[in-house]
Formats: C-alpha cells, sequence, structure tokens
C-alpha cells in the first residue's frame, strides 16, 4: 500500500464528508494505493456516524472511536498503530489542510528518501494575536531548544515513512513536538515543504491558549527526555554531587573554625552556615535518591495503552 492518511478529530462532523471526497479523488487522479483512518477522539456530535457510513460504503475507509476524549497525541498513536502505508499522512480534519499537497510529501519522501517532511503553513488565515505571533514564539523556542531547524513544528500535515511511525511513542501532549521525537529516535533525514493553509470553514478550534502554556512546560519535557530520559541519575546525580559538595564545604569550613581557629567563637548551631550546609547536604540526598529511583521506574517500565476503544469500523 502506498499511503496512509490518518486523521484524528473531534466533533467535526460538517467536514468529513468534504474531507473524505477530497482525499479519495486526490488519491484516485495520482492512481495511488491508499486507506484513511479516522480517529474519532470522543465527539459528541455524529462525527462517528460519518466515518460509519463511509466505512460501510468505502473498503479503503477505517475508523476507531474512542470512549471519551483522551487527545491528539492519543490518537495520532492509534492511527499509527494501525497504519499499512509506506508513508504515512498526518493532516487535521477541519479542512485547513489541504489534500492536494499529499502527493507531493509523498514523492518528497519517496524520492528523497527522507523520514519526516512537515509542513509549514508560511501564510497563515489565523488571528495574528490568538495564534500566530504566539506560535512564532513557540516554534523559535523548539527550534533552540530541540536543534530541529523547522519553522512550523505543529502543523497537522506531516509525511513519514511507516518505520518512523511503529518506532516513536507519542503520548500526554507530545503531538507538538513529534519532530523533536523522530530525532531522538535516530531519524536524522528531517524536511520542510511549505504548504497550503486554510481558512476555517466550519465549526470552532478546539484548542485554547492554555495550549501555549501546556506547549511550552512540553518543550522542558521533552528537552529533558531528549537529554536525561535514559540516564536520569546523569542529571540528578550530577545535581546531588554539587549540592553535596556545597554541604560538605561548609560543614568542614565552620568544623575547622570552630576546632582549631575560633574555639571560643559562637556555637555552630547559631551560624547560618550550619543551616546552609545542613539544607545543601539534605537537597544533595534528596536529589540521588530521585535520580535512583528514576532510574528504577526506567528499568521496570511496562508499554500501557492510553486509551480505551468504543467501537471500531471496518478494521
Amino acid at each position: 500500500m502506498d499511503i496512509s492518511v490518518v486523521i484524528p478529530l473531534l466533533n467535526e462532523q460538517e467536514s468529513l464528508q468534504e474531507l473524505y471526497d477530497w482525499i479519495a479523488t486526490v488519491m484516485q487522479s495520482n492512481r495511488f494505493s491508499y486507506e484513511i483512518i479516522f480517529i474519532d477522539d470522543g465527539s459528541t456530535d455524529t462525527s462517528w456516524n460519518t466515518i460509519q457510513a463511509l466505512a460501510s460504503t468505502d473498503p479503503n475507509v477505517k475508523g476507531i472511536r474512542f470512549l471519551k476524549n483522551f487527545g491528539k497525541s492519543q490518537a495520532l498513536h492509534a492511527g499509527f498503530q494501525l497504519a499499512n502505508g509506506n508513508v504515512v499522512i498526518t493532516m487535521d480534519a477541519d479542512l485547513q489542510d489541504n489534500p492536494e499537497e499529499i502527493p507531493e510529501l509523498y514523492k518528497q519522501i519517496k524520492g528523497n528518501n527522507a523520514d519526516l517532511v512537515s509542513g509549514w503553513k508560511k501564510v497563515r488565515y489565523d488571528s495574528v494575536l490568538a495564534k500566530n505571533l504566539p506560535s512564532k514564539l513557540f516554534n523559535w523556542a523548539a527550534r533552540r531548544t530541540s536543534g530541529v531547524n523547522l519553522h512550523d513544528f505543529n502543523c497537522g500535515l506531516k509525511a513519514y515513512k511507516n518505520t518512523v511511525v511503529k518506532s516513536i511513542d507519542v503520548h500526554g501532549e507530545m503531538h507538538r513536538y513529534i519532530p523533536v521525537l523522530v530525532k531522538n529516535a535516530g531519524f536524522t533525514r528531517i524536511e520542510e515543504r511549505v504548504v497550503k493553509h486554510q481558512a476555517r470553514k466550519y465549526g470552532t478550534t478546539k484548542f485554547g491558549m492554555e495550549r501555549f502554556i501546556n506547549g511550552f512546560l512540553d518543550l522542558i519535557t521533552i528537552w529533558f527526555l531528549s537529554k536525561f530520559g535514559k540516564q536520569p541519575m546523569h542529571l540528578f546525580g550530577a545535581l546531588g554531587v554539587i549540592m553535596f559538595i556545597i554541604g560538605f564545604g561548609f560543614a568542614a569550613y565552620i568544623g575547622i573554625d570552630k576546632l582549631f581557629i575560633n574555639p571560643h567563637g559562637r556555637l555552630i548551631a547559631l551560624r547560618p552556615q550550619f543551616y546552609i550546609s545542613l539544607i545543601a547536604m539534605v537537597i544533595g540526598t534528596q536529589l540521588f535518591i530521585a535520580g535512583f529511583l528514576g532510574e528504577l521506574i526506567l528499568r521496570s517500565k511496562k508499554q500501557e495503552k492510553r486509551y480505551k476503544v468504543l467501537e471500531t469500523a471496518n478494521l
């Protein structure tokens, strides 16, 4: 199979039929063998009914319905597990991603042997203050932190080799940082392509301003995981050693001062250096314990399913 199109969605009943028709037209005109995988992330409208109807008439359509809203990352993870195409395309269901971009994305993966091609919405039809400016700041911070030189990390329109999506674990809110996850998994051929962005035709965005706060918190998380995720003791142990050296240094200073330099001076317990020493050594010990616990958790971690499927269509 040439292409798997993975589409996570939440309450997009108005756009699904039009999106399906558009994708099917593009695929058939280019003679691709394909599948379309819709992941209904707990919609409360009739989105699932539309997916079932499409699956009943077209064997290329597959659907997963979550028991509740688990989030876009979990929806993408479920779609990636099902995808059979040599190239996997992701796009949003709100018609802001243009299916006409699919053939060129496919060619860039196959022709350039790229692992990932990320879309870049160079011209956006979103609110400048609510989306464009925060998005630019977010992408700048992501570039500086991750070392992945992309302009638009969170563009929903991306193309992957099948081996890439089978090798990454998208969880939490990490869908914003899939290129970083791909890099951390060892796939370095990450490219970018300017894609068309279209104004939302139906409904409203499902993401509020809190996504930017969550996004930067996730950025810190993924930086930590990329640097120390496999060896947390390297961070916590080093910080513990530093704190313990500071504490021991102060303890040695006040001990020597009390024993040899000024034995009749103030009591040790009345000196601020005593409390600095005590606190530093306690913090150092706690950091060591955190590192050991991190190592133990890492070694005993089991793969857990982070979503519950209510029903499927055409699987």
